[in-house]
């Protein structure tokens, strides 16, 4: 037998036993993620079908119109589920620049839209969209293919820790410009963790946040606005008719749903008293009509989606495919958290959507895709890829013979033709 017939029956014998061991995917996370979306559209109704009433003319306006955006993202979960995530680091530095070139287009006007005086949105057939969504899961295939690519020399400053920082802080400057300071915090401190865990030194990492919070208060001082939410954090019912109303009102509804809660469709939130309550704010009337005991389901429902996607990455069975599952866990965890402990004062007001429960198809678009990275790493498909290189190397090398030999041949003619 052959070497080159051996090479061929290895090469498939190795795909068939990758495949036997192949597993299905996560269904534990697919449920999660469901049940989160649809406890986000019952929310929804109870939070915005008053509003929708009085100035749509439609109870279930903004209910249709979150469909249509769940429609779409699971369209795209089904895509991301199908297409090997290994992919993705193959074309990250042309994916790379499509985001960049977004951030650059919403910037101009008359191509990005304004809302609430932030240039954050493109305006694409009466549908908005929000590239900064989008940015935020490139960002995190962008750091899951270079800390796994550059392995033990992620403890080198010029190596794992410059590179990245130009990256984000690129991003990170573009964002500002718009102004989204809540989606610049969430992709600096993602980044901190996803460093940290991959193996850059704890020193520069210290350095990086003592900068990082200098910057952070730059920007905040350097602004009217930004200055009126971090005192209206520290004393709402102080600024309660002013910068803090919002905050104010929602404090009060979380108080009057006490342990169980006011019921389901009875919160007087809703009302008109907290502005954005099925947006950034719909944590607000979750704990308003369901109570406490609302609150923790909600929040058991984050931490058991948090605990799958540490367990798929925890059994990734390469270094990217764990990283990239590491990073979207973490960015769901954090913007999560931070959207919480906005609507409970914990932390300052920022314009953070509550991962598949608020208001908003960038968002639920974007988080369903990744849900779909997510359940296309648990299934640790082989690499088939990496694994028929051989064969795909050995058709290459045949092709250049040919091609060769084909230049020999008509050099050979055109040799008999001159001395005929």
């Amino acid at each position: 037998m052959s070497a080159d017939v051996l090479t061929a029956i290895t090469t498939q014998t190795r795909l068939k036993l990758a495949k036997m061991k192949e597993q299905p995917w996560d269904w534990a996370l697919l449920a999660i993620v469901l049940s989160l979306v649809g406890f986000g559209i019952v929310m929804l109704y109870s939070a915005s079908a008053v509003m929708a009433a009085q100035k749509l003319g439609d109870h279930l306006y903004l209910v249709k119109s979150q469909l249509t955006k769940v429609m779409l993202g699971v369209v795209m979960m089904f895509v991301a589920l199908r297409v090997d995530y290994r992919w993705y680091k193959r074309f990250i530095y042309p994916i790379l620049g499509v985001s960049f070139v977004m951030l650059v287009l919403v910037l101009i006007p008359g191509i990005g839209a304004v809302q609430n005086g932030a240039r954050r949105w493109f305006s694409i057939a009466g549908m908005s969209f929000q590239p900064a969504e989008v940015v935020k899961i490139v960002v995190v295939m962008y750091l899951a293919y270079s800390v796994s690519k550059k392995g033990e020399k992620m403890g080198r400053f010029s190596v794992g820790f410059v590179p990245h920082l130009m990256v984000v802080g690129t991003c990170v400057a573009f964002l500002m410009m718009q102004p989204d300071f809540g989606s610049s915090v969430i992709l600096i401190t993602m980044m901190g963790v996803m460093l940290f865990v991959s193996g850059a030194r704890v020193a520069y990492l210290m350095i990086f946040a003592v900068l990082g919070a200098c910057g952070a208060f730059f920007a905040i001082t350097r602004s009217a606005y930004r200055m009126k939410r971090i005192m209206a954090f520290l004393d709402p019912w102080s600024y309660r008719t002013d910068i803090g109303y919002q905050i104010s009102e929602s404090l009060i509804a979380i108080g009057s749903g006490g342990v169980g809660g006011r019921g389901l469709g009875n919160g007087a939130g809703k009302l008109g008293y907290v502005p954005e309550l099925w947006n950034d704010f719909i944590g607000t009337i979750v704990a308003e009509e369901l109570g406490l005991m609302g609150i923790i389901i909600l929040v058991s429902m984050f931490l058991a989606l948090i605990w799958r996607g540490l367990k798929i990455a925890y059994e990734s069975n390469d270094e990217f495919g764990r990283y990239l599952a590491f990073g979207i866990t973490i960015l769901f965890g954090l913007q999560g958290g931070a959207n919480l402990c906005v609507v409970t004062g914990l932390l300052p007001t920022k314009g953070l959507t509550l991962p598949f429960i608020s208001f908003g198809g960038s968002s639920m678009i974007m988080a369903l895709f990744a849900t779909g990275i997510l359940l296309n790493i648990s299934r640790n498909a082989p690499d088939e890829w990496e694994s028929a290189r051989p064969d795909r190397e050995k058709r290459q090398e045949e092709r250049r013979w040919q091609r060769k030999r084909k230049s020999i041949l008509r050099k050979r003619k055109d040799l008999r033709d001159v001395y005929r």
